[in-house]
């Protein structure tokens, strides 16, 4: 089968920056304090919830894959569309795990994650697909775990055909808390804890950004 354009034109998009993204943003992620915040809380859930892997969907280079290591997680492991993004993943984190997959339909068991870090992984995601990626984030997330969903917040789209100095195809899909609320919870991941803080004059952010903490419902609830 055939991948859809926007699958095609955002793995080799990311394929293209990804040295210069992984050179640029090499070392400790560059984490606003309260982004930290909600990172510390969603490993605090994941923990309250027992050991297991957590996934980083849309890993990138991993930087935040080895975070969550660092959060006291014991099983992280990073899934990204990019393959070069992925390589660069194996070759700096080397005791993690690191595997080439898409979002809207994940290679992984049923009930089989602890927790879901989606860090800006649905911005390039076309209305149509958010709901197969959230049904993704439900299906492989054990009864009780966690998602933590970061996100750019706007109502209309924006696109990029340069990106670090780099030619890209790239459509960024920002969106408001609500709609990403609502579409989790009709997901069955409804959201308990939402952070909207104002985008930060550091020459990267020009929009507010979002964080969403869901969680699947306990069987035993």
């Amino acid at each position: 089968m055939t991948d859809p354009d926007f699958l095609c034109d955002t793995r080799t998009s990311y394929d293209a920056i990804a040295a210069t993204y992984s050179e640029r943003f090499r070392g400790r992620p560059d984490i606003k304090p309260l982004d930290h915040a909600m990172l510390a809380a969603f490993a605090e859930l994941v923990r309250e919830r027992g050991r297991g892997p957590v996934a980083d969907l849309g890993c990138g280079p991993g930087r935040l894959t080895a975070m969550l290591l660092e959060l006291g997680l014991e099983q992280p492991f990073g899934i990204d569309l990019s393959p070069q993004m992925i390589e660069i993943a194996r070759t700096t984190h080397p005791g993690l795990r690191f595997e080439v997959g898409s979002i809207t339909a994940l290679d992984l068991p049923d009930d089989s994650v602890t927790g879901i870090l989606s860090w800006y992984s649905i911005i390039h995601l076309p209305p149509d697909q958010l709901p197969l990626a959230l049904a993704e984030f439900h299906r492989i997330l054990v009864p009780g775990g966690a998602a933590l969903v970061a996100f750019q917040v706007g109502d209309q789209p924006h696109r990029r055909e340069e990106l670090l100095g780099h030619q890209v195809s790239l459509e960024f899909f920002r969106r408001t808390p609500e709609t990403v609320s609502d579409a989790l919870a009709a997901a069955g991941l409804p959201v308990h804890t939402h952070l909207v803080r104002g985008a930060v004059a550091d020459g990267v952010e020009s929009v507010p950004q979002a964080f969403l903490l869901a969680r699947k419902p306990s069987t035993l609830a």
